[in-house]
């Protein structure tokens, strides 16, 4: 049986995943066993990370508006939870990350917001 070489094909194999792991520090770019180890797990991570961010963001939305509607002087909802609960009581849609932007560039807006719920 004769030899065959792989030639070309391995390498471009390599070059391939060696492109994407160019920016990647040490022998996690140079070395073709840790080039292959690496991309796996940035690409699990990357897989990881975009449901994390969405999580994360609406923890920040939640948060802001809850800070926004406990420094109201009129104290109409003390928390956050019943401002939303009424929210969804009375059939208003706005999501969070609508009512975080109402909060941070127009408090009074959200004060109004949750007076009419009330009425």
């Amino acid at each position: 049986m004769t030899r065959i070489k792989r030639g070309y094909i391995a390498r471009k194999r390599r070059t391939k995943i060696c492109l994407f792991t160019s920016s990647f520090r040490g022998a996690h770019s140079r070395l073709t066993r840790t080039i292959t180890q690496q991309k796996i797990k940035a690409l699990v991570s990357a897989h990881r990370d975009r449901d994390r961010k969405k999580r994360d963001f609406r923890r920040l939305w939640i948060s802001r508006i809850n800070a926004v509607i406990r420094e109201n002087p009129r104290k109409v909802y003390s928390s956050y939870s019943r401002l939303v609960y009424n929210l969804y009581k009375r059939q208003l849609l706005l999501n969070r990350k609508i009512l975080s932007q109402i909060a941070i560039l127009n408090r009074n807006c959200l004060y109004m917001i949750s007076n009419e719920i009330i009425k």
